[in-house]
């Protein structure tokens, strides 16, 4: 079972959805739990979490750890397609709770209340992918893939 969760072939389309869809992502989560980028850290985040949606605050840090350990995860190819869901799994969750009134496009003028779920939908997609296809080239998957045969 671990290989074939580590199992990808030498894939440079793989790798760009992969390394694109972690830096893409790191930032919301550095936000979440480092507080970069003007982001509320660990502590902001559970509360406003807890407050805002009544999530605990497990779910919370599950939402954290996947953002930012997740990407990371996608950026050096380790774990990816478990990283992958996990990212999928909380856009879906960002969708379900936040985004959806807010309709389809992110809010470049500032005149809606929210921003809407296309960011969302690109990251599913990828993360789609990426559980399909694996890690691709010059991933750590790869290299445990090759010492597990």
């Amino acid at each position: 079972m671990f290989s074939k969760l580590m199992s990808t072939d030498n894939d440079y389309l793989a790798t760009v959805l992969r390394v694109g869809l972690g830096v893409a992502i790191l930032p919301h989560g550095a936000q979440k739990l480092l507080g970069w980028f003007g982001g509320p850290g660990i502590g902001g985040t559970v509360d406003f979490f807890s407050q805002a949606f009544g999530i605990p605050a497990a779910l919370a840090l599950l939402v954290i750890a996947a953002e930012f350990f997740g990407a990371l995860g996608l950026i050096v190819g380790l774990f990816s397609r478990i990283a992958a869901a996990a990212i999928a799994l909380v856009m879906v969750g960002a969708v379900w709770m936040v985004h959806l009134p807010h309709g389809f496009f992110m809010n470049w003028s500032g005149t809606q209340a929210g921003e809407g779920i296309e960011y969302h939908i690109l990251a599913v997609a990828i993360s789609i992918a990426i559980i399909i296809r694996g890690s691709g080239a010059f991933s750590l998957d790869q290299q445990l893939a090759r010492s597990e045969a």
